[in-house]
């Protein structure tokens, strides 16, 4: 703040001039002391000037209505959610959220350079504050088959930028604990920013030498007791509630029967769709369903505000307090935590307002390049008839590990109620290279399901009982440079075009929520579990940092272990 911002909030903060906007009569909850504080807020060029008794040139009378800051996602991907990163900031916001900590290696994986560009540029001049961490595993790892390669020396003219705040969620553990140079380079160039991790299912010894290298977060936590052992080596943990993993519950009751009160835990969506932040929320979802589950409100509240705030360095936000940013969510109550209104520096989001989609470059939006590829590549056989299997689970995107035997003399696999055939098709180089494995639990039948969405290299992913089907859903997918498609029967059923670097797309979010609504239903009427979203879970098959077992381009791939199964 300059002297002359500064005086003039001094003079308001002490009843000498008048505020801008006042909010009057609002029970304002104070994260610092956990105190619900009855007053009025002083707003003057966008920051709080006081908290007690002001008169302003405008005055809303809140009646007693809650007043809380405005909500921080302390880690997403904007591609996951389908649609341009200004639409996706616009629909949260709506629900409370003002500040969101963005990752956009989804982006650029695809894209590189051009790729973080576009997000950074997207989000320039929305009503929010939208922070970039730069992509730490560009590849994720040394197996993956990826648009291109982020390096050190790419990274580092960002510095400058005051909106990159610190290296992304860096997944390849092993790289870092093994001591890999070109890691390690990465790692000391964020020395004096925060650096995020992704390390689920570590062991303790291996966990501790990954928070050495510096990292201080994680939000892959899908128990409590795993979140305990991060914390006890100083990590903060963001508590994950997205469309495919949702963690809240197993953390948040760890934390409410333990009696703790969420220090060192935020709140993150991670991959979200859009409709799904429609129907049910945004980190607003995450202190509603926690506050059901026994936490106390301002715990919550603080949960989903300055602990995220504190452990990102975002100064002057994240409370409602002189001189914090005028990010603020006016609620009902402090149990239902229905958002009535939101404001922005001041400024009432207007929640009825037209979302106007930005053009991108067209380059990005001419992804999608397979080399060689017929139904004879999903040909899958084994001398012995024995397969391995990725087994999903229910509400997580982890596998576990798997096998099947065939019977006597049978060494090619077909698909049966039980299992079917999970296919990865290379699409960034045209290298023809086609991964093809068994998965159990996914159900479809009569036809197969894609998505040019596969964390995180993000080539084609294809699940099917029949190779007809499946060949005709990767071709469905290069026609339209990617997107989500199922095809019933030996005929594409429907196709949610993804043109912008095979991740999102540019029609207008309502037009992708109503195609992808009938989607999911068809997909759900053939037979795919109700316990799966089916395309979120889908692109999380061929991310080879998640445990157990996965597919690759290049085949099943051994999260545990780091080997490739033969057949």
């Amino acid at each position: 703040m300059n002297l002359n911002g500064y005086g003039r909030g001094s003079r308001i903060a002490r009843g000498l001039e008048t505020a801008d906007l006042v909010l009057k009569n609002a029970q304002i909850v104070n994260v610092f002391t956990g105190e619900i504080i009855k007053g009025d807020i002083a707003i003057a060029d966008g920051k709080i000037a006081g908290i007690g008794s002001y008169t302003g040139a405008e005055e809303r009378d809140l009646q007693g209505k809650f007043v809380c800051p405005g909500f921080i996602d302390s880690h997403l991907h904007l591609e996951s959610t389908l649609v341009t990163p200004a639409e996706l900031v616009t629909v949260a916001s709506r629900h409370g959220t003002t500040t969101f900590i963005v990752d956009p290696h989804e982006s650029a994986n695809v894209s590189g350079l051009a790729g973080i560009d576009y997000i950074l540029d997207q989000t320039s001049d929305v009503d929010a504050n939208v922070f970039v961490m730069m992509p730490s595993c560009v590849p994720a790892t040394s197996i993956d088959d990826n648009g291109c390669t982020l390096t050190a020396e790419d990274m580092a003219p960002y510095l400058e930028n005051e909106r990159i705040l610190g290296l992304g969620e860096v997944m390849d553990y092993s790289s870092v604990v093994n001591a890999e140079e070109s890691m390690h380079r990465k790692l000391a160039l964020f020395e004096n920013k925060v650096r995020d991790g992704h390390a689920p299912f570590l062991s303790d010894s291996d966990l501790q030498a990954y928070v050495m290298a510096g990292i201080t977060t994680d939000h892959e936590c899908s128990t409590f007791e795993y979140a305990m052992m991060e914390r006890r080596n100083g990590m903060t943990v963001h508590i994950r509630e997205g469309s495919a993993a949702r963690n809240v519950e197993a953390i948040i009751r760890g934390l409410v029967e333990n009696h703790m009160n969420g220090e060192g835990f935020c709140f993150c969506t991670d991959d979200k769709h859009i409709e799904d932040i429609e129907r049910e929320g945004h980190i607003d979802h995450n202190v509603r369903k926690s506050i059901a589950l026994g936490m106390d409100p301002v715990a919550a509240i603080q949960m989903a505000t300055i602990r995220s705030a504190v452990c990102y360095g975002l100064k002057g936000i994240g409370a409602v307090a002189p001189g914090y940013q005028a990010d603020l969510v006016v609620l009902d109550d402090l149990e239902r935590v229905q958002v009535e209104d939101v404001y922005y520096k001041g400024r009432l989001i207007d929640k009825t307002s037209e979302i106007v989609v930005k053009a991108c470059a067209e380059e990005l939006k001419n992804t999608v390049h397979v080399g060689e590829f017929s139904r004879e590549s999903l040909k899958l056989t084994s001398p012995d008839g024995v397969f391995r299997v990725l087994e999903m689970e229910e509400g997580q995107i982890t596998t576990k590990k798997a096998a099947v035997k065939l019977a006597d003399g049978v060494c090619e696999f077909r698909s049966d109620s039980q299992y079917q055939k999970i296919a990865v098709v290379e699409r960034h180089k045209a290298s023809g290279m086609v991964g093809v494995g068994i998965v159990k639990g996914f159900g479809i039948r009569g036809g197969a399901i894609a998505s040019s969405v596969s964390h995180d290299s993000h080539n084609l992913i294809v699940i099917g009982d029949n190779d007809e089907d499946m060949e005709l859903a990767v071709r469905e997918l290069i026609r339209t440079q990617g997107g989500y498609t199922i095809v019933a029967d030996h005929k594409v059923f429907d196709t949610l075009e993804l043109p912008v670097m095979g991740l999102m797309s540019d029609a207008g979010y309502q037009y992708g929520n109503e195609k992808l609504k009938g989607m999911i239903e068809k997909a759900y009427s053939m037979g795919v579990s109700g316990g799966y979203d089916p395309f979120i879970t889908l692109s999380f098959m061929a991310l080879p940092v998640i445990p157990e077992v996965r597919v690759t381009p290049r085949g099943i791939y051994d999260v545990l272990t780091g080997e490739f199964y033969r057949n």
